[in-house]
Parts: structure tokens; C-alpha cells; sequence
């Protein structure tokens, strides 16, 4: 089982922001030099606008070079680009940059998005995102491996392009991110790519399924080298001495941090519905649905705890066909605890392989 770290902070929680915006990346990059220098296999950030859930990261490959600056041997990763959103020259570009000043450790992630509001960056990307992302997959390798690219110049005349600087690694490690949709993994399977997905809306039970039918997938490629692929799972992490006191520094944070993506979900889930407004929730009724949420999501669906109480997490995603876990860990929690929390989690780590 490998080991990444993943960041996903909220912007109006997260430790040392301030309103001058000082710190707020200071646990992005300490976080990242202690992967580097602890066996950690990658370090994620990824892609959100226009909102504090998320916020701090509008652009992995900004975010990405930073973290390459500071380390020599982790891989850093998109999670995820929003592939919709952007033209895959940009993406290959981007990532090339982030991959020379690496040495060769650049990977991505590539997602359909879902909240329309981020589309405003490119409103006509929003209703064919499903398929799009798959594309931008074949699209962003072919450009990645040197081959052009038609398109239409500004005075309207065809031309063909390549992506500058060249990469250093010849093909681009790639994923697709999940939600946990059946066909998402089939789809990634399909192209040949990883998955990258959570627990949120699903068990260790459905996720073995779905992973599953992405190894079915991927063995059905013409080309398959018989590798089996390689699934990432987010979860949400925080270890401690003591289970009762683990649970009480997380509890304020975690709970602000799930407040925070409930509006943005429930938006979300408003334009879909018709007649579901998430305006006429009362305060008490979301500060309800929220605690109820902690608990299930603090016993089910995250890393917590003490690290024998975490091992058992660990078998759980390796029996599932989990082979990475990547540790979210920058949900509110001060930045101290969290690198204090880190060394048990490096523990966790050695002990697992």
C-alpha cells in the first residue's frame, strides 16, 4: 500500500491564513518535504473556484510547481485537473513545466467537474463533461508524447501545434477521478488509466465492486501489459496517542469543514433538483445534518484514530483493491497537530508495508 498526501483546505477554516493571507500555504509545502523525506509516494492538490470549500487551490499546476521547488523524490500530482474547463494544450503545457522543474515526477488526475458554477470560466464545457474528460485523457498523452495537434489559428487558418518544453518523462501517469460511478471505472479502465475516488456516497464493499469491474476493464485493452492498474483512495486523516482525544481535536474542524462543503453540495444539488432550495434550510437544521455527519463519516469514511486503529482501516482498502491512500489531512486542524500527526502517519506507513 502506498502512502500520498492529499490537501482539499477551506479556505475561510484553514490554520494560519489571517486576514493579511499570510501561512496559508505553509502546510502545503512543510507537509510535502516531510513526504519527500519519508517515503510518502506523492503529494495531490487540486482544482476549485469561486469558493472557500477548496478555494485555496484554483490551479494544481501553480500549486504543483511549488511543491516540486521543495522536493526531490515525491511525485506531484494534480487531484484533480477539471478537464472541461480547459483546452488540453493548456493542461500538457502546464504539467510539462511542473514535470521539468520536478525532474520527471509530474502525474494528474483528470475530473469532469461538477459544480456548474465553476464552469463560468467556459460555460459550454458543462454538458458534455463526462464524456469530455475521457478525451482530454487520449488528448493530453498524445500531446504529452510529442505528436501535434491540429487546430485553427486566430486569422482562421489551419495549422498544427506541439506542446514546448518537452517533458521529461515520456508518458504522462494519469487517473480519472471518481465519485463513484460504475462507469467512471470502466471508463478509466477502458483508457488505460488509474482512478482516483473516496468514500463519500460508498463503502469498502461497493468500492471492491467498482474496482472490480475496472480491472476487467483494463484487462480487456488490446494493448494491456498486464499490469493491474493503480487505484487511489481519498480519505480524510488524523492520527493520535489517544482514540477519545483524536476524536475531539478533529471534531470542531472536521464539523466547520463538512459545514462548509454542505453549502457548496447543496448548491449543487439545487440546480439539478427542481425544488430543492438550499436557502430554506434553517441554520439548526444544518448544524444538525452536519453533526450527524461527523459521526458517520468519522467512523466509516476517513483515517482516524490511533495507528492500530488505522492498520485495520488500511486492510479494509487493500481488500477492496485499494493500492494507494492518499491522506487528506489540511481540514482544519492546526498546522502543528497536523506535522505532529504526520510522524504517525509515517508509522502507519512502514508498518502497512
Amino acid at each position: 500500500m502506498d502512502f500520498s498526501l492529499f490537501y482539499f483546505a477551506d479556505g475561510s477554516v484553514a490554520d494560519g491564513a489571517g486576514d493579511s493571507g499570510g501561512g496559508r500555504y505553509d502546510l502545503l509545502l512543510e507537509g510535502a518535504k516531510y513526504a519527500d523525506t519519508h517515503g510518502f509516494s506523492a503529494v495531490w492538490t487540486p482544482e476549485r473556484h469561486f469558493h472557500p470549500f477548496g478555494g485555496l487551490y484554483p490551479n494544481p499546476s501553480v500549486t504543483g510547481a511549488a511543491v516540486a521547488a521543495v522536493t526531490e523524490r515525491v511525485a506531484v500530482r494534480a487531484g484533480s485537473v477539471v478537464a472541461p474547463l480547459h483546452h488540453p494544450l493548456r493542461i500538457a503545457e502546464e504539467w510539462s513545466v511542473v514535470d521539468n522543474l520536478s525532474g520527471g515526477r509530474a502525474g494528474l488526475s483528470l475530473a469532469s467537474g461538477w459544480n456548474a458554477v465553476d464552469f463560468a470560466l467556459r460555460p459550454e464545457g458543462y454538458a458534455g463533461r463526462k464524456t469530455a474528460v475521457i478525451e482530454a485523457v487520449e488528448q493530453v498523452r498524445a500531446l504529452w508524447r510529442g505528436e501535434p495537434l491540429a487546430v485553427t489559428d486566430g486569422a482562421g487558418n489551419p495549422a498544427e501545434v506541439r506542446v514546448f518544453p518537452p517533458p521529461v518523462q515520456r508518458e504522462l501517469p494519469v487517473w480519472v477521478t471518481s465519485a463513484g460511478g460504475p462507469e467512471t471505472f470502466r471508463a478509466a479502465g477502458a483508457a488505460g488509466a488509474g482512478v482516483l475516488t473516496h468514500l463519500l456516497g460508498q463503502d469498502f464493499d461497493q468500492l471492491a465492486e467498482k474496482i472490480a469491474l475496472y480491472r476487467k476493464a483494463l484487462a480487456e485493452r488490446p494493448d494491456h501489459d498486464g499490469r493491474p492498474g493503480q487505484v487511489a483512495l481519498m480519505l480524510h486523516t488524523y492520527l493520535g496517542e489517544d482514540p477519545e482525544q483524536v476524536k475531539e481535536t478533529v471534531r470542531e474542524p472536521f464539523t466547520a469543514y463538512l459545514k462548509s462543503s454542505f453549502g457548496l453540495i447543496a448548491r449543487s444539488a439545487g440546480s439539478i433538483f427542481s425544488g430543492f432550495d438550499p436557502d430554506q434550510l434553517r441554520e439548526s437544521d444544518i448544524d444538525f445534518l452536519v453533526r450527524r455527519s461527523f459521526d458517520t463519516y468519522y467512523t466509516t469514511s476517513g483515517l482516524f484514530g490511533t495507528v492500530e486503529q488505522a492498520a485495520a482501516v488500511v486492510e479494509r482498502a487493500r481488500a477492496a483493491g485499494v493500492d494507494e491512500l492518499a491522506c487528506l489531512i489540511d481540514f482544519g486542524v492546526a498546522k502543528d497537530e497536523v506535522l505532529t500527526g504526520l510522524e504517525r502517519l509515517g508509522a502507519l506507513r512502514e508498518a502497512s508495508a
